[in-house]
């Protein structure tokens, strides 16, 4: 009777996971970095100067607005959200800091402060239709997409706006565009705003209390209001911190450029949705996180860059980095079935993350 009572219960079996196959779970966590070497490697054989100093410095700067687009986004992925309009909230940032400075002649300071206030505007859209109506993410920021695409041409009249360029109602401008603000996109100091960018959402995202309450939200919603979490103080923050950076990287873009062109700022939305569901499988973290988003970019960044090389068509280039993201949700949401099939329900998952401090 005492061995019946003492006797150890039985374990539940568990689950067959892809731990039982460690090659296939080594590949599945660092495949992109896999991927990255091998084109490296191929590039490197094929494009002699792709491995030169002023190339590789290059491919960082060309990623660095990406990049830092894709962490806005990356944020808003970590609630469960998807911000879809990152790429009018940048073409609009864009516009007006331009604008300040050609149409206006205001100082380098007001014009940037004034630029991201305002194209502030965009998440507190999303936030109000998000938070306050309750329309599906998706839905909600593919409207204020065209809705803060049509104000930006609107608000250029349609064009492009560069120095010397009039007003709309006709007005000549003296405005310049200042040196010390093109000298921003330059290298180093674009690559080091990007790595401040990646550097201080990781710390963030993965070392503060605020951070870990994105990742629970986005797990299990209602277990995080149960535990007295705010939720739709959180998702709005998630928004916010979507569309600063966002206005930051059409900032960056505008001092790349040179002037404001219209549309800017939609040629990045795709690479930094690729950029971020890319790099969601880092080191088998499985959820959205800063440096794999940055590897992510650096993916996509060397891929373009070597097929540029290679005079590969720049209409062609389009297939590859769809072919590329499709690749990436492909592997993403094979790992989602995964862990449905393991028997863990959504509940569950979520009060996993809370222990695990996420």
């Amino acid at each position: 009777m005492n061995d019946v009572l003492h006797e150890p219960a039985a374990q539940p079996e568990a689950p067959r996971t892809a731990a039982g196959k460690p090659v296939l779970r080594f590949l599945n966590d660092w495949g992109i970095v896999l991927a990255i070497l091998a084109l490296i490697l191929f590039f490197s054989m094929t494009a002699p100067n792709f491995l030169q100093g002023t190339n590789l410095v290059n491919i960082l700067r060309s990623i660095s607005i990406v990049t830092i687009i894709a962490i806005g986004l990356t944020v808003s992925l970590t609630v469960n959200g998807f911000d879809l309009s990152v790429g009018s909230t940048a073409t609009f940032a864009s516009s007006l800091v331009v604008s300040f400075f050609v149409w206006y002649s205001l100082p380098l300071g007001v014009s940037i402060g004034l630029a991201l206030v305002i194209a502030l505007a965009v998440a507190l859209v999303n936030i109000l239709l998000i938070v306050k109506f309750k329309i599906p993410d998706l839905f909600a920021t593919l409207a204020t997409m065209f809705i803060f695409e049509g104000v930006a041409m609107t608000y250029t009249g349609g064009g492009s706006i560069s120095a010397g360029m009039p007003r709309l109602d006709g007005t000549p401008t003296v405005g310049l565009i200042p040196e010390s603000f093109l000298k921003i996109s330059q290298a180093p100091w674009i690559i080091l705003i990007m790595l401040v960018v990646v550097a201080v959402t990781h710390v963030f995202l993965n070392h503060t209390r605020h951070g870990r309450f994105l990742y629970i939200i986005g797990g299990n919603p209602e277990a995080a209001h149960l535990t007295g979490i705010r939720v739709n103080r959180y998702r709005a923050v998630a928004y916010l911190i979507a569309g600063l950076l966002a206005a930051v990287g059409g900032i960056l873009l505008a001092s790349q450029v040179g002037s404001s062109q219209i549309n800017a700022g939609s040629g990045y939305l795709m690479p930094a949705v690729a950029a971020a569901f890319i790099g969601s499988s880092f080191a088998g973290q499985g959820k959205p996180n800063a440096l794999g988003t940055l590897v992510g970019a650096c993916l996509v960044g060397i891929l373009e860059n070597g097929l540029v090389m290679l005079s590969v068509p720049y209409y062609s280039l389009n297939i590859i980095k769809g072919a590329v993201l499709a690749i990436a949700l492909a592997s993403t949401y094979y790992r989602f079935k995964k862990i449905k099939k393991s028997g863990l329900s959504s509940n569950r998952i979520g009060n996993i993350q809370y222990m695990k401090g996420w």
